[in-house]
């Protein structure tokens, strides 16, 4: 599910005006801001970084409860793949961004000679960012590390679909950085398409390629560059199983590839195995027995979003059951 563009709902025309309005405002002032020249300046993106890693370590605690609140993250991994990670990513960040921005020699035609040619790199502008649910603070404040190393002014759309973190974004990023560079808007479908009307100097997409589409197209409008980051496939090919331990050793990391992170719901995550038949019976039983004993403890493991994805996964489950008793009839007769 995308964060922030979907199915469209029915709202009165006054409500659609003045949040066009108010995000045109918005976007307005944020490209006044860029254009002064402030965001610009290295002190200003180190002051800004520095404050994304204060908002990080500071709220550590409450930045376990709100992940726990919308997907029932426990800490271990709440800190492995958001919290202690982002903080990494962002002091690296800080470490190298002088480097990152001194300008690098580069060659200059003869037809050029004696002139010398220099690549100096230059914010785009002001930046919008979709984050998603599965990742909620980490692939919201990973993009916008960036943004603000590289100079921009930016808007934040959180999803939805992770309103505890939402909330907590809305209510710390001004606390922590420059508020008038930096705007995080929260909303539903309806706010991410009123946003997509407006032109930005970058739209970064984290969610499905369903809704990627719609935020291509709509940025074609104004010829905006779109990084996408979409869901796909995630296989994983098993097709040699041999000797007791080989056998653990590979159900151990396919187990943890497809449950360690947000409980199967990444990109990243194995959605599908291909492996030998011989190996198949072998495979199934290792898988369900480590399974139990790796999920044992209740709260170990985050939960299914929502009772809608609940109910997609579980008709996966009632599917297989059909195709099976499909199957036996078939031999039978």
């Amino acid at each position: 599910m995308a964060p922030g563009l979907g199915a469209m709902g029915e709202k009165p025309a006054a409500a659609t005006k003045h949040t066009t309005i108010c995000l045109g405002s918005m976007a307005n002032g944020l490209r006044g801001v860029y254009e002064s020249g402030r965001t610009k300046d290295m002190e200003w993106r180190q002051t800004q970084l520095r404050g994304l890693i204060s908002l990080l370590t500071d709220n550590e605690e409450e930045i376990f409860d709100v992940l726990h609140e919308d997907l029932g993250k426990h800490r271990g991994e709440s800190f492995r793949d958001e919290l202690g990670i982002l903080v990494k990513s962002v002091k690296y960040t800080l470490q190298n961004l002088k480097k990152w921005m001194a300008p690098e020699k580069a060659e200059a035609p003869l037809v050029a000679f004696p002139a010398t040619a220099m690549v100096v790199p230059e914010p785009l502008g002001v930046v919008l960012i979709f984050s998603c649910w599965n990742l909620p603070l980490g692939l919201a404040l990973e993009p916008l590390s960036g943004a603000l190393a590289a100079g921009n002014a930016i808007v934040l759309k959180p999803s939805e679909l992770a309103p505890a973190t939402a909330a907590f974004l809305a209510a710390n990023i001004p606390k922590y950085l420059d508020s008038t560079a930096v705007k995080v808007v929260l909303g539903g479908p309806n706010v991410g398409e009123e946003l997509m009307e407006h032109r930005w100097d970058k739209v970064l997409f984290t969610g499905s390629a369903r809704v990627g589409r719609i935020i291509m197209t709509k940025a074609a409008k104004h010829l905006t560059p779109v990084a996408l980051e979409l869901g796909s496939k995630c296989p994983c090919i098993v097709d040699w199983l041999d000797g007791k331990r080989d056998r653990q050793i590979a159900v151990n990391r396919i187990i943890g590839a497809k449950w360690s992170t947000c409980a199967g719901q990444a990109c990243i995550a194995i959605d599908h195995i291909l492996v030998e038949e011989k190996f198949a019976p072998i495979l199934i039983e290792l898988l369900k027995s480590t399974l139990k004993r790796f999920m044992a403890k209740p709260g170990s493991m985050a939960r299914i979003l929502n009772e809608k994805h609940f109910q997609r996964l579980s008709a996966y489950l009632t599917w297989l059951l059909l195709l099976c008793t499909v199957v036996t009839w078939t031999a039978r007769h």
